[in-house]
């Protein structure tokens, strides 16, 4: 069991892959409002890294069990860390904002602190219309964590940022469609069945490695000038010039027939 007598770390995320290789993580600590903690972090991690190398899996949907999303931290853990000589674990994030493939939340309730941190290094975000969303650091005498200041800044600009991490107000998914944080809203017992299917129609109308590329793209260009970024597509794009994707994407579409683009570890580097 894990030491909150309630969910063992094997249980904290459950996977469950359909047949068009839409891969469902669920944050699974319901007893705890799915409150982030370290068995949460170390399956969450793992089950990304496990789906970025598989080849079956082309997208994947992150959501939370019961009524949550993740309202953040485990209060009874979150707590320990008011104990002097306390230290906050510096766990890495590369493997969530490098994602290879698609990642989208579906945001089923509570998403607030190291839960928004989370949402917010999804691709795509669907919101429940009953979701409620806050930063939460600034009422818990803590600071920004996990570069969500960088992360925030650039979703949302400057100001909008600031109002959010040093108010750490409650918000609607209504505002946070307005703000940018989320791109829809839908029935709050819709939000999965959304979300999945969005991520089937990628995984089954996309070529894995052009969506791999794109996102790497659109990551990488927040921090380069226009020229930068262009003269990078261009070298992008000389890669799939004769690719089997390129060949594959015309065909398709010229026959009137479903694409079969070869999985992401199968393109030459």
């Amino acid at each position: 069991m894990g030491e909150d007598g309630d969910d063992t770390p094997g249980n904290a995320v459950l996977a469950a892959r359909d047949g068009d290789g839409v891969l469902t993580l669920t944050l699974n600590r319901p007893q705890r409002r799915n409150g982030w903690a370290e068995d949460m972090q170390q399956a969450y991690v793992h089950q990304l890294s496990a789906a970025a190398a598989d080849e079956g899996v082309r997208a994947v949907v992150i959501t939370g069990a019961g009524s949550t999303f993740c309202p953040g931290a485990d209060m009874s853990r979150l707590g320990r860390l008011g104990e002097e000589g306390a230290r906050l674990p510096h766990h890495p994030v590369d493997v969530q904002r490098t994602f290879p493939k698609p990642l989208i939340a579906a945001i089923n309730g509570a998403c607030a602190g190291i839960g928004l941190v989370q949402a917010l290094f999804c691709h795509v975000r669907f919101a429940a219309d009953t979701a409620r969303f806050s930063t939460a650091f600034a009422r818990r005498g803590l600071v920004a964590e996990y570069g969500i200041a960088w992360t925030l800044t650039r979703l949302v600009g400057q100001e909008r940022a600031l109002d959010l991490l040093l108010s750490a107000r409650t918000f609607d998914a209504a505002e946070a469609r307005e703000l940018g944080l989320v791109s829809r809203v839908v029935p709050r017992d819709d939000v999965l069945a959304a979300a999945q299917a969005y991520a089937c129609d990628l995984a089954l109308h996309c070529s894995p490695r052009a969506m791999a590329v794109i996102a790497a793209q659109v990551r990488e260009a927040q921090d380069t000038t226009f020229d930068e970024a262009l003269q990078a597509s261009y070298a992008h794009v000389d890669r799939f010039v004769g690719s089997a994707d390129l060949r594959e994407g015309v065909a398709s579409f010229v026959e009137r027939r479903p694409p079969r683009f070869p999985p992401l570890g199968s393109f030459p580097d």
